[in-house]
C-alpha cells in the first residue's frame, strides 16, 4: 500500500476507534457489572423487574428467584428479568413531580 491509501484509511480507523470507546466499551462495562449484581442477589434484597415491578427476594435458584411483589404473592422471575437490584437499606429514589 502506498502513503496516499493509508492517509484515506486513516479517518476510518479514527471513527472506529472513538466509538469503541464513546459506546462500546462503556456498554461492556455496564453488562458486566449488572451480571455481576444478578450473581449477588441474595435474600431480602429489594429488586426492580424489567416490567417495572418492586419486589422482595424470598429464594435463590441458578436460573431464577422467587419474588414476593406483595403480602404473601409470590411469583418465579428469571434472574436476567431484574433490572436493577436495590439492597435492604438503599433508599428508593426522590420524586421529583411536587405533591
Amino acid at each position: 500500500m502506498d502513503t496516499a491509501a493509508l492517509v484515506q484509511l486513516l479517518p476510518f480507523v479514527a471513527i472506529f476507534v472513538l466509538m469503541y470507546f464513546l459506546i462500546i466499551r462503556p456498554q461492556q462495562k455496564r453488562a458486566k457489572e449488572h451480571q455481576a449484581q444478578l450473581n449477588a442477589v441474595k435474600r431480602n434484597d429489594t429488586v426492580v423487574l424489567s416490567n417495572g415491578m418492586i419486589g422482595k427476594i424470598t429464594r435463590v435458584e441458578e436460573t431464577q428467584v422467587m419474588v414476593e411483589i406483595a403480602s404473601g404473592v409470590n411469583v418465579p422471575v428469571v434472574k436476567s428479568m431484574i433490572a436493577e437490584v436495590r439492597t435492604k437499606g438503599d433508599p428508593a429514589p426522590a420524586n421529583d413531580k411536587a405533591a
